[in-house]
């Protein structure tokens, strides 16, 4: 009897119902000897949905999936419905409410369980934990902790009885959260030190271990024990990948991953112990749903669904309702673009922004640099931009107040620092760290506005980071960022950086304020002038700024309409994909 109590205990503190507890207590485990029925499992999964809600997404939809685990469970079937992360933010649908209407979304389309992606965190700490609590499902993170009180934040593993079976998932949330979110949000609000923690080390030790903790505990009661992580396979992730978390762990059946935005139907990668692990990821922005099925043979297999005709009538009016609302919010026409501007490589479809120039990242950076200049009418000598904030292509046609929150759904807000050309140098070499032959993609890859500068990819990154990806030291080696150059607005030209000399430097607070994407060579900087606007509205006020205007009243999106077209030998391309040539890779 002592036994029975004291595991009665111990899957209490794992999170297990009462109930849940007393069936799998009264029934030995499928794999071990359940002589009752065992049923096929079959769960579906999505990740890094980025709240692509609107008609023009994809054929799926929040409604479509709802309606499609309804089937299921009409048929009588064993079904769950989870998520792998990155669900609240990427449009004005999520940044308008702040996730709220998402969270209701994804409450009404019956999901069983979700584990928290950066993105997550993108409207600050508070917010997320408000999110998290407004769920109907569990949140799991087995590797976010808060460090004053040395324990996690949410639970780790959730377990299910269904098919005959316990299935246990065990959350994994990307150690990158913290720099590709905003670290400031993990801090204390002095920022003088990390409340929060999300455990990586910077040679995967730390997540290693307390995935595998999480497993040993699953593995007491479940029968199969499935990794819900948003972790990605970028080898800019290592050693934080799911692929390396696999390999260094045991006791994985499957693992359902995010971050990547990789379309992975399965690939089988062998843990630890050598047993196959099944990995699998949908992609992004609806473009699949995942299904795999748990037989009743114990073997597992997958597949990638990218339609579904059914929709769920009470989902369908909540996201009817809601785009409704913010396209009559965001909707107004200010301007027309002439030309396509792009976030892609228009030849391979990758995500350029976070790896090299475009003419959608130079407009960005250059509606930064002409606020302070035109509108704020201070001196500004240039502006940097992220490429991890700038979300999408814009096609050719008429922009509004939505398009521009499409672009820059963050809520970020542009300041202006004055800094040394010392720090402009060591945050282009670390926003460079990534840039070579493989094209690894960064989101803190800098597009500038009233600069210049080379990246020699020959030249191997010697930038100093911590454990998180944190800036923390110049380069020790050669540069690979050379031949710097500032614009002059006296004489039209581009002039070398001067290390010692100070500059007024405009961005976003995400990046010079908050250690956004790691930049930390910034801390100490004067402020000039903060709040000004968030992000998109800087955008389109640069936007509503063109000439050209036509019979509508409505600029014209050209190099030659730009306000900075006035500025004598000022580098301008719009009508070129890949920018008007002020990064040059070597």
């Amino acid at each position: 009897m002592k036994n029975l109590i004291s595991r009665r205990s111990f899957m209490k503190a794992a999170g297990v119902s009462a109930a849940a507890a007393t069936m799998a207590l009264g029934a030995p485990a499928a794999s071990a000897c359940w002589t009752g029925d065992v049923q096929d499992i079959t769960i579906l999964y999505t990740n890094d949905v980025h709240t692509y809600i609107d008609k023009q997404s994809p054929k799926l939809t929040y409604a479509a999936i709802a309606a499609l685990k309804k089937s299921y469970q009409d048929d009588g079937k064993n079904v769950l419905l989870v998520d792998a992360g990155d669900h609240v933010q990427g449009t004005a649908y999520g940044s308008m409410d702040e996730g709220a209407t998402i969270i209701q979304l994804m409450n009404a389309a019956g999901y069983d369980a979700a584990t928290p992606g950066n993105h997550e965190f993108d409207y600050g700490m508070d917010r997320a934990k408000e999110l998290m609590a407004d769920a109907d499902y569990p949140y799991l993170s087995c590797n976010w902790v808060n460090l004053p009180l040395n324990n996690r934040v949410l639970s780790d593993v959730k377990y299910f009885r269904i098919g005959g079976r316990t299935i246990a998932f065990v959350g994994i949330t990307t150690p990158e959260t913290i720099t590709k979110s905003t670290p400031a949000y993990f801090m204390d609000k002095n920022q003088n030190r990390y409340v929060y923690d999300i455990l990586g080390g910077e040679d995967g030790q730390k997540l290693y271990s307390a995935v595998q903790k999480s497993i040993n505990k699953a593995r007491v009661i479940a029968d199969y024990v499935i990794g819900l992580g948003h972790l990605g396979v970028d080898p800019s992730s290592s050693p934080w990948t799911s692929k390396e978390v696999i390999e260094h762990t045991s006791g994985l059946d499957a693992f359902i991953d995010g971050h990547s935005h990789t379309v992975m139907e399965c690939e089988w990668v062998k843990d630890l112990s050598g047993k196959a692990v099944a990995l699998t990821q949908t992609g992004s922005y609806f473009a699949n749903v995942g299904e795999m099925t748990i037989k009743a043979d114990g073997s597992i297999a997958t597949q990638l669904v990218p339609t579904y005709d059914g929709l769920d009538s009470a989902v369908a009016g909540i996201q009817t309702e809601w785009v409704s609302a913010v396209d009559d919010m965001l909707g107004e026409k200010i301007a027309v673009a002439e030309t396509n501007f792009y976030i892609s490589d228009p030849a391979t479809g990758k995500r350029r922004i976070r790896l090299g120039e475009t003419n959608l990242g130079d407009f960005v950076a250059d509606g930064i640099y002409s606020y302070f200049n035109e509108v704020e009418q201070l001196h500004c000598d240039l502006a940097i931009m992220n490429g991890g904030g700038i979300r999408a292509d814009v096609d050719a046609g008429d922009w509004s107040f939505k398009t521009c929150k499409q672009v820059s759904p963050f809520g970020n807000v542009a300041c202006l620092m004055s800094v040394t050309g010392k720090q402009i140098q060591d945050a282009l070499e670390f926003a460079a760290r990534f840039v070579g032959p493989d094209g690894q993609e960064n989101g803190g890859f800098l597009h500038v506005a009233g600069a210049t500068y080379e990246i020699h990819t020959d030249i191997p990154n010697t930038v100093q980071t911590d454990d998180k990806n944190v800036w923390i030291g110049s380069a020790t080696g050669t540069p690979r960022v050379q031949n710097v150059k500032i614009y002059d607005k006296t004489s039209g030209t581009y002039v070398p950086l001067d290390e010692g000399k100070t500059y007024a430097l405009a961005g976003m607070n995400y990046t010079l304020r908050n250690l956004g994407d790691g930049f930390a060579m910034f801390d100490g900087a004067e402020l000039i002038k903060d709040y000004v606007a968030e992000d998109y509205l800087v955008m389109s006020t640069y936007a509503m700024s063109f000439g050209g205007v036509d019979g509508e009243g409505l600029p014209h999106l050209t190099t030659a309409n730009s306000p900075l077209a006035d500025y004598p030998g000022y580098l301008l391309n719009y009508e070129d994909a890949y920018g008007a040539g002020r990064i040059s890779i070597l």
